[in-house]
């Protein structure tokens, strides 16, 4: 019996993306330039913003988080994507596998409450910008960071510690490219009712309510930007937002429909979660790159060039 209880599995088999058969180099071509650009692009934003002085602000802390977590994020797979077309190797140790499941939640969950803690920070910014350095100061900005990260630790840690408490003691192939909670479970030999349920409550409810949470933020934004006289002042302020929303779309986006369709076609699933770890990382950096004046401007005076 005590046999039974225990994880006799010791490596599983990821079976990877479906029919892609014959396009492994293409495959691997593309998802290391998008790698290659993921680590850079998010290694240029914390230079820049650790460089110019004008960029220590609480919107550009915050940002510098959300870099770390796009850098860790891109980490979880692609290397043992990579390593798996190249080698046409299709295992994973235990450790590995367990390793993915826990920083994939840990670093979705943290990235889910930077957003919600962003929302906040343009709410503050806009509705209240005269007290904004009050409200938003470095204390305040440091305890709403170490929360995040360690809220998801522990989201982490339980949904982790679930998966794998189960016992593993038959088929060890995942349908999937990845180890994650869902296909893991299934290959368990027991009842897995508590994990699904507590995958959906802390997957499912928590990024809810912080995406509506998110959403009544922006509903008071645009009436506080509503109500401003000048247009240019109005343009200024709605700026500021562009970046956090798009952001917000990338994330939220891949995240409903996947973990809102459980029963969601696997020819839609796995490309809608192969472009929130492997592109959208890359995107971030980009998109705030792009629509950012001040971040323009360090950029220009970092590598050399004239700022207007």
């Amino acid at each position: 019996v005590e046999m039974e209880n225990r994880t006799v599995v010791s490596e599983f088999i990821l079976l990877g993306i479906p029919n892609t058969k014959g396009h492994e180099t293409i495959l691997f071509i593309s998802f290391l330039v998008f790698y290659f650009c993921t680590l850079l692009g998010n290694l240029f934003i914390l230079s820049v913003i650790f460089a110019d002085s004008h960029l220590h602000t609480p919107m550009y802390f915050f940002l510098c988080n959300l870099s770390v977590v796009d850098l860790g994020f891109s980490s979880i797979s692609t290397p043992k994507l990579l390593f798996n077309l190249w080698t046409k190797s299709k295992t994973i140790s235990l450790g590995g596998c367990m390793s993915q499941v826990f920083f994939s939640h840990f670093l979705a969950s943290t990235e889910c409450l930077l957003c919600t803690v962003m929302a906040y920070d343009r709410y503050v910014a806009i509705c209240h910008p005269l007290r904004y350095l009050i409200i938003m100061n470095w204390k305040v900005c440091a305890i709403l960071a170490v929360g995040t990260w360690i809220t998801s630790s522990f989201h982490a840690t339980i949904l982790t510690s679930l998966t794998f408490t189960l016992p593993y003691c038959g088929p060890n192939e995942v349908d999937y490219f990845l180890c994650d909670i869902f296909p893991v479970a299934k290959l368990a030999c027991a009842d897995t009712y508590i994990i699904e349920t507590v995958t959906f409550t802390n997957s499912g409810v928590v990024p809810m309510t912080c995406f509506l949470i998110i959403v009544l933020s922006y509903i008071r934004i645009i009436y506080s930007i509503l109500k401003i006289n000048s247009g240019k002042g109005r343009r200024k302020a709605a700026s500021t937002c562009v970046s956090h929303l798009s952001v917000v779309t990338l994330f939220f986006g891949p995240c409903a429909l996947v973990y809102t369709q459980p029963q969601l076609s696997k020819v839609l699933v796995t490309p809608v979660q192969l472009f929130g770890y492997v592109a959208t990382p890359m995107l971030n950096p980009v998109i705030y790159t792009l629509r950012n004046k001040e971040v323009k401007a360090a950029l220009r005076k970092l590598t050399g060039g004239s700022v207007s």
